[in-house]
């Protein structure tokens, strides 16, 4: 078909129509393209203002105690505890406790084989009484040549110095001074016999195992007809804890935690065999010197425990938490409000920004929206954002102690209930 065909196809038609039809189907494409537009706008005005919609997670300010601690761990030990041994050589003849038996001071433990001690002692018995014969028979030369000096001098004297001469006056005088030195020796020598009879004495004794103090018995290392064997140290035969009923937790604490403990410090631990129970106990000793162990510096601090149930026994692996700090009443909030603060956008004008405008084509974009400087910006004060009127509000405050989850605040305008905004979940969908 040419186009003559079509031009007078085409006018045959609109001579069939009626007059007047143009302009009433152009006023109607009109009506239709403006419901459209109106529909278009709306749309993207909503778009736009549901997409700059941010909203928050929030926790309320609260009032309230703040308890601070410091964790550590340990072990529990007697506060006295006696490695008993044995100073003598020899065979073990007898054991008279076992682990667990409560012992008081002065009772045998243990025995070792007395044969040789005894006939050791009766034969320093003997030196002894020797030696206090050997006394008695001195005396007799003693009490002997004094009478012969005396018999001398008064012969001396009746016959006007005539008799007997000068040197047998001297001579017995000689005699004399020797037995009496006999007999410092003698006696001497019976105090040397009674030293040695003591000391076999006491050896004697020694092989007597006895407890040093009143206490439990937490392990027997011995058994009857063993050799011990002491020339070089004593041999540690029993292990004695005295009054279990009071024990100390030895614990380590780290040196970043260190400078927050002292002495009189309340701390509550718990161990492995009860662990929903919680035992009170006091810091008695933090200590100086410093223990490293696979590169972690910690230091001992030791706490007194009560353990009169007897519940807890020595060597116990224990956690302890000790209260460093605690506050009473003080506004709390949670660590995360302080470390929240809200995005800025880069430009005003992309607070109203629609549908149409964002399918229109922009530069790239030079980063993230910028932060507002944390909770305390550059050299400012810390914050908090208060949520009011669903628009975040800076609070300044100032900042406590705190336990790692909430923190101590005081500010001005800041009350009990309010809303502190610790998260930004984005815009509404």
């Amino acid at each position: 078909m040419n186009s003559r065909e079509q031009d007078e196809i085409t006018r045959v038609i609109d001579a069939g129509r009626p007059p007047g039809w143009a302009g009433k189907y152009a006023l109607r494409l009109a009506a239709v393209a403006l419901i459209v537009l109106a529909a278009f706008g709306y749309l993207s005005l909503r778009s736009g203002s549901s997409a700059t919609a941010t909203r928050y997670q929030t926790e309320e300010v609260r009032r309230g105690d703040l308890i601070v601690a410091v964790s550590a761990t340990g072990n529990l030990q007697p506060t006295n505890q006696v490695d008993v041994g044995s100073e003598l050589s020899g065979t073990v003849e007898a054991v008279f406790v076992d682990d667990n038996d409560r012992v008081k001071k002065g009772q045998i433990l243990a025995r070792l084989d007395v044969s040789k001690l005894q006939d050791q002692v009766a034969k320093s018995r003997a030196a002894v009484a020797g030696a206090e014969a050997q006394v008695l028979q001195v005396q007799a030369s003693v009490e002997e040549a004094a009478a012969n000096l005396a018999r001398l001098k008064q012969v001396a004297e009746l016959s006007g110095g005539k008799v007997p001469s000068k040197v047998e006056l001297e001579t017995a005088d000689a005699a004399l001074k020797r037995a009496l030195a006999n007999e410092a020796s003698a006696r001497a020598a019976v105090n040397q016999a009674a030293a040695a009879l003591k000391s076999d004495e006491t050896n004697l004794a020694k092989a007597h195992i006895r407890s040093p103090i009143d206490g439990v018995v937490l392990s027997r290392k011995v058994e009857p007809g063993q050799t011990v064997a002491a020339s070089l140290q004593a041999p540690v035969l029993f292990a004695i804890a005295e009054k279990l009923s009071q024990m100390q937790l030895e614990v380590g604490v780290d040196e970043a935690d260190v400078g927050q403990v002292a002495a009189g410090q309340r701390a509550t631990f718990n161990v492995d065999a009860y662990p929903k129970r919680k035992y009170p106990a006091r810091v008695t000793r933090v200590g100086y010197g410093s223990q490293v162990k696979d590169g972690v510096v910690t230091y001992l601090t030791v706490l007194t425990v009560n353990n009169d149930d007897l519940s807890l026994r020595p060597g116990m692996t224990a956690t302890a938490e000790i209260v460093t700090a605690k506050r009473e009443q003080v506004l709390l909030v949670p660590n995360a409000a302080l470390r929240f603060a809200p995005a800025v956008a880069a430009k005003t004008g992309k607070k109203n920004k629609n549908l149409v405008a964002s399918l229109m084509p922009r530069p790239p974009r030079g980063g993230a929206p910028k932060q507002k400087g944390g909770s305390a910006g550059k050299g400012g004060a810390p914050k908090v954002w208060v949520l009011k009127d669903g628009q975040p509000v800076a609070i300044p405050v100032t900042v406590g102690a705190t336990d790692g989850r909430v923190t101590e605040v005081a500010g001005v305008g800041l009350q009990p209930g309010m809303p502190v905004i610790t998260e930004g979940l984005g815009g509404q969908g």
